[in-house]
């Protein structure tokens, strides 16, 4: 339809550059795009993998939900659990009230876990739960919630040397890794600069 072919052209539109690596990346989004799976992009750091991350989101039957993210690095495991799986008032210092977390607050769209890699073991342990039940509790609750989220993960780290070194679940990679994405860096596709340098300059004279 119209309206699918708007949502795609969208969706592959933040993709820049037409060379061999990109056009693979293209055909990837839309294979993962009209699956149901969870998704693992790994690159190196900016290759672009929140923007494939949209990307998917937008070519998929999702479009049109939310698209909510998380920066698994950013925050300290006790914040990064609460942010996550949400909070009952009184449940951590701080908690005035009631919160909801990414998962309740994504349902029914997607969930970016940006630098999956990042995630403290116990946390690990949580996120491997919600992916095989679809269900969680919030942090201070006996109270299992169902969600009908897609989780989408990126890495610019080595997982399996991760899961080599104790650091990563191998339990949680396979479950993140049902369609995995592999974005090349910018020295392998040197032919697309041009057209970046075209999208970032006309991005900043917009602004």
């Amino acid at each position: 339809s119209k309206r699918n072919g708007a949502a795609t052209a969208l969706g592959l539109s933040r993709l820049v550059g037409t060379s061999p690596a990109m056009r693979r990346v293209n055909e990837q989004v839309l294979a993962v795009a009209e699956s149901h799976g969870t998704v693992l992009i790994c690159g190196e750091s900016g290759t672009g993998k929140e923007v494939v991350a949209r990307a998917v989101h937008e070519c998929s039957g999702r479009r049109g939900t939310p698209f909510l993210g998380v920066n698994c690095a950013a925050l300290s495991e006790s914040l990064l659990e609460s942010e996550l799986f949400g909070h009952e008032r009184g449940a951590v210092t701080g908690a005035d009230k009631l919160r909801k977390g990414r998962f309740e607050l994504a349902d029914g769209g997607t969930l970016l876990l940006d630098e999956i890699s990042e995630v403290p073991t116990r946390i690990q342990a949580k996120l491997l739960r919600v992916l095989q039940e679809r269900c969680f509790e919030r942090v201070g609750s006996s109270i299992s919630i169902g969600v009908d989220v897609r989780v989408i993960a990126t890495s610019n780290q080595d997982l399996p040397k991760a899961i080599a070194n104790g650091e990563f679940r191998q339990d949680l990679f396979f479950r993140l890794n049902v369609l995995p994405i592999h974005l090349p860096p910018l020295r392998d596709r040197l032919e697309d600069v041009p057209a970046l340098a075209e999208h970032f300059l006309l991005e900043v004279s917009r602004r």
